[in-house]
Order: structure tokens, then sequence, then C-alpha cells
């Protein structure tokens, strides 16, 4: 039995990959969000529902009791905060394995007329804060994976390939659901890609910009 944590379980990433993770006996899942009652009338399977704020470090703690993986599908301007929260509180009950949804371009790796679209369209405070964050997890102890989607839609596809931290982010767009896929797919094979920050995207989507913009 693997013992899963979602931070940010209301989330649109965090909900596909909750109905693939509830399919799955061997996965017992724990919904952390601000506000539980978003849950209520959502299929959660057995899943534990938890009401808290992953900006405050006893909280966390508390929800980690008893976890394998975190997965973190966090935002909002103070995610730079909420990094080094999940990182103190995971050091201290002793969890390691995290998998960190953070974007695009925070290593400026996006090349070519996109990239410049792209910083265009992230860098009034966003870009900066969610590098800041990914910093925080890459110089922690813990065993993390950093997520980097491309610009998201909602299509009922999984259609995805990976770069490394390093490499030319390829492609502008991937959908929802393919992202969670691959999420699902490291939480199923938790010693895969331990200490790596991967680039998510739609193969042959190259572009200056998504295709619906």
């Amino acid at each position: 039995m693997t013992n899963v944590l979602i931070l940010g379980a209301h989330g649109q990433i965090a909900r596909l990959a909750t109905t693939q993770l509830i399919a799955q006996p061997d996965v017992q899942l724990k919904l952390f969000l601000r506000r539980a009652a978003r849950l209520a009338n959502v299929e959660n399977g057995a899943a534990e529902i938890i009401e808290g704020d992953a900006a405050n470090s006893a909280d966390l703690t508390r929800a980690l009791s008893n976890v394998d993986v975190v997965y973190a599908n966090l935002a909002g301007a103070n995610i730079e905060a909420q990094a080094a929260n999940v990182v103190h509180a995971m050091d201290q009950v002793g969890v390691k394995r995290l998998i960190w949804v953070s974007t695009l371009g925070i290593y400026d790796e996006v090349p070519g007329a996109f990239g410049q679209w792209n910083h265009q369209m992230l860098d009034d405070g966003y870009l900066p804060t969610y590098a800041a964050a990914a910093k925080v997890i890459e110089e922690s102890n813990l065993e993390y994976t950093i997520i980097r989607p491309a610009w998201l839609d909602n299509k009922d596809e999984v259609d995805y390939e990976t770069t490394q931290k390093g490499e030319p982010f390829k492609g502008t767009e991937v959908s929802r659901k393919s992202v969670a896929t691959y999420i699902v797919h490291l939480i199923n094979h938790p010693h895969e890609q331990i200490g790596r920050s991967i680039g998510v995207n739609k193969p042959n989507t190259d572009g200056d910009k998504p295709a619906w913009y």
C-alpha cells in the first residue's frame, strides 16, 4: 500500500490525478486543501479529506502522518513560503518523496519566440516566485521531482514527452490529463526521476505560442 498526500487537492490536475489514483486498490489517498467543502460533492473514493493551509507548518505536519509520497499541486503569490513549509514539515516528519508541480520557464529554458512570449506573459511576479519556490525544493534534502508543464489545456488526451533541466524546453502546450497521468506514473514508480526537474509537453506543438492564442 502506498500512502499519498495531495496538497492543493482541488486543483484541476490534482482532480484528474485523484480520479486515476482512487481506482488503484494499492493506493490510499489524503486530499489536503484550504476549503474541504469544495470536495463535498466530488467522487473521492475512500480518500481522507483534510482541511488545512500549506502555509501553516502545523497543518502540514498533521497531514503528513503515515505518508509515503507527497504530490504538491500548490499555487499563489506565497508559493515560495509554501515550498519552505512543505520542506520543513516533511523534514520534521521524515517523509522524503516529493512531486512538486511548477511551470515552464523558471530556468529561462524556453527557447526562441515562444520563450520571449512566455516571459511577456509570466514575468509579472509569476515566474520569479515559482523559480524561487523551485530553488527551495532543489536545495532541500528531499527526494524531489519538479514538474514543469507547458501551457495547459483540457483536451481529453494523454500525449506527452519530457525534457530534463538543462535541455531546451520543447513544444508550447500539453493537456492537464497528460500531466496528471505522468504524475500518477511517478507515484507508482517513486524511485524514478529523483532529484530531477522535468519539462512536460505535447509532441509536435512547437510554435511562437500555444495554438489557442
